[in-house]
């Protein structure tokens, strides 16, 4: 009976999952290798949140964020991290923007969501495109004065991405809802990933749900900001979940979808995943 450890904990702003599946022919027993690469995993998830966060002031991107208008160095996996979102806006057309933050921060999310939301302010803000708010070098990063990002969902596909590098061969890295699978799985078959209630086995691929129902602080007020309005994106799709080669591109696939409604979605999905939900 192959062995599967599993680590879950609380990180990212929600609840992540770490797996690693045993591998044939692995010279140490397989629950000792599997918990030792799962613990390493987790404390390097929890690095990264304490660098991401943008509640903490003292944060890389909290950081970054005060010092809009100047040049800050970031590290490497930030500096990273930071391409790759670029990435996202080209590829989504804009929708994903990690630049919406001041617009999230006048729609109530102003702290983390479990103390709860402030009072909306009402304004509307438009962030100029992301290319022309950021510029990247190697090892520093300035943001145009006058604008703030979130790295938000893109960085948890990312994550998940490199977290299941780090385990092993066989494994899987959930976190709140974006996720990698890398290998064959417990049975060879595959890694069971549950959409409500389908079950699909995942092989060596990402996938992402993106919503508007679990944060949400009010009537049309929740999280997911459309950067065409500056305010929470309002759209006849409830959620997507879309399955893609890497956590990454399903998280920017899920997210331009949702935000694009349910034809457009289904349209730009039709050209682009390797499988989607629509519910």
């Amino acid at each position: 009976m192959t062995t599967v450890a599993a680590l879950r904990f609380e990180a990212l702003g929600g609840q992540c999952e770490l797996y690693a599946a045993e591998t044939p022919g692995s010279p140490a027993p397989a629950s000792v290798g599997q918990t030792a690469e799962l613990a390493s995993a987790r404390a390097w998830i929890h690095e990264m949140h304490d660098r991401l966060s943008r509640f903490d002031p003292g944060s890389e991107i909290s950081r970054l964020n005060a010092a809009a208008g100047r040049w800050l160095d970031v590290g490497a996996d930030v500096e990273a991290l930071l391409r790759r979102s670029l990435d996202a806006f080209a590829a989504s057309g804009g929708l994903v923007h990690i630049g919406v933050l001041p617009a999230l921060l006048a729609a109530g999310y102003t702290r983390d969501f479990a103390a709860g939301p402030s009072v909306p302010t009402g304004e509307i803000i438009i962030a100029p495109p992301l290319p022309d708010m950021l510029e990247i070098a190697r090892g520093r990063a300035r943001l145009r004065e006058g604008t703030a990002i979130d790295l938000g969902g893109i960085a948890k596909g990312w994550l998940a991405d490199r977290a299941v590098d780090r385990i092993g061969p066989n494994a899987l890295a959930n976190f709140a809802g974006d996720l990698r699978a890398r290998g064959d799985g417990p049975e060879g078959d595959g890694w069971p990933v549950g959409f409500g209630s389908t079950t699909v086995l995942l092989k060596d691929l990402g996938a992402a749900t993106s919503g508007t129902g679990g944060r949400r602080w009010g009537e049309r007020l929740h999280h997911l900001i459309d950067p065409r309005t500056g305010r929470p994106a309002d759209t006849d799709l409830v959620e997507v979940s879309v399955l893609a080669s890497t956590g990454a591109d399903a998280e920017v696939l899920a997210k331009t979808a949702l935000l694009l409604g349910r034809e457009a979605g289904a349209r730009f999905l039709d050209a682009r995943a390797l499988g989607s939900y629509l519910v």
